[in-house]
């Protein structure tokens, strides 16, 4: 049987795979752990929906110009955590889990 970690990372490489994006390297642990902050700052489905713009907008950025895959992820990453730490849910009124 296959560990959780082993799982997530075969899975990573048949979804690149499958967009013909096998030269791109993932952080598994940087994504996910962007999803826990956007989870327990914000709301717990903003953490699929924090963690594709900020896929997106790393691509975009790639795609006109912008700096490597790696150093567009990363601040993309950087960005979606600053707001989200920074998120104050209930303050925005947001219903409590």
């Amino acid at each position: 049987m296959k560990s959780q970690d082993e799982t997530l990372e075969e899975w990573c490489r048949l979804l690149l795979q499958a967009y013909e994006l096998e030269d791109v390297q993932i952080d598994i642990n940087a994504i996910l752990s962007l999803a826990g902050v956007a989870a327990h700052s914000v709301v717990r489905p903003a953490a699929p929906l924090t963690t594709f713009i900020a896929g997106l907008a790393a691509g975009l950025s790639t795609r006109s110009g912008g700096s490597t895959d790696a150093a567009t992820m990363e601040k993309a990453l950087a960005v979606a955590r600053a707001l989200a730490e920074d998120y104050d849910a209930e303050a925005a009124g947001a219903p409590s889990e």
